[in-house]
């Protein structure tokens, strides 16, 4: 690892060498067991006095992150830093951290405002104890963010609910690592196979959806005597939504259902006075004939589901969570 000191940054050469370790341990460039050079050799390397490479030394000592063996010379100790930096997402929380920081230089944002806005923050985090980490995994991303807020409300303050796309989690090695170190992963019940074998680590548990308010007064308010065509991108969506329209719209009796790639769906949409098209089936309101009412079919999470099957999961975790009351320093 090579120790660099920047002379230039408005900080004492003796913290930027301890950081300099501290973040090799951290990140882990350092590993336990990993020899770390002489006071006197690190001190050539680096360009300083002797003495301050042993006050460094001696803090990291204090600290527990290093250990001196008499003849052997200085190692890395086995700290709780170093076991978490062999962790997958210890490692993702890195680049978080790294994305953070570019994000705050951009906005010009100085260095010591950033680590006061930081340590004011995770003391006020800290002082609000554990909150159970929740990943709500659908499959558009609007409609995913409001799911999660829906959830999010319904939980309170005992949890913190991303809304993150199966897309994402395929793409992204960053959003894989982040639902796969949540305490919970929610989803639709068809989905929940594909879901748990993308997180294989992860609780995962599935919850009904709802048609949402503005949606279910939409159809109850539709003609009786109305010819509805019910459109969605997913096959296996189709029953679900069909369903839905049935059940809020009884006194329609003429509805026919189809996926929007389907081979007649023109035919479909040009024999309806109304369509009722779920999220990524937009295109359906563009192919209808002119005057054709659209509906957008919303779900919402069923708050009988949330509470079921979320909250005891959220209350059992945040029980059993180990509350940190250390004073951010």
């Amino acid at each position: 690892m090579d120790f660099f000191i920047d002379r230039e940054l408005p900080v004492p050469i003796r913290q930027q060498l301890k950081g300099i370790i501290e973040y090799g341990i951290a990140c882990g460039d350092l590993l336990v067991g990993d020899a770390l050079p002489s006071v006197r050799e690190l001190a050539e390397q680096v360009g300083v006095a002797p003495m301050t490479v042993s006050l460094v030394y001696r803090d990291l000592k204090k600290d527990g992150l290093i250990d001196s063996r008499p003849g052997s010379g200085t190692y890395v100790a086995d700290s709780s830093q170093a076991r978490m930096a062999a962790r997958t997402d210890i490692v993702a929380l890195h680049r978080q951290i790294d994305t953070l920081i570019d994000s705050a230089m951009g906005m010009g944002v100085r260095t010591s405002d950033l680590a006061a806005l930081f340590n004011a923050r995770l003391s006020y985090r800290i002082s609000l104890g554990h909150r159970v980490s929740v990943v709500m995994v659908g499959l558009f991303p609007e409609a995913t963010t409001s799911y999660a807020r829906f959830i999010a409300a319904q939980l309170g303050g005992n949890a913190t609910v991303e809304p993150m796309t199966i897309d994402a989690i395929l793409r992204d090695d960053d959003a894989k690592d982040r639902a796969g170190s949540a305490d919970l992963v929610v989803t639709f019940a068809n989905r929940h196979r594909e879901v748990s074998s993308l997180l294989p680590n992860t609780k995962v548990v599935s919850i009904r959806f709802i048609p949402a308010e503005a949606t279910r007064m939409a159809l109850a308010a539709l003609d009786p005597m109305a010819r509805v065509a019910v459109v969605s991108l997913f096959p296996d969506f189709l029953p679900i939504i069909k369903a839905g329209v049935q059940r809020f719209a009884a006194h329609v009796q003429d509805i026919t259902a189809a996926t929007i790639n389907d081979a007649d769906i023109a035919a479909v949409l040009a024999a309806a006075d109304v369509v009722v098209f779920s999220t990524g089936a937009e295109a359906a309101a563009e192919i209808a004939k002119p005057g054709t009412a659209a509906i957008e079919y919303r779900h919402t999470p069923d708050p009988g589901d949330i509470e079921r099957v979320v909250m005891p999961f959220i209350t059992t975790a945040s029980q059993q969570a180990p509350v940190e009351r250390k004073e951010a320093s």
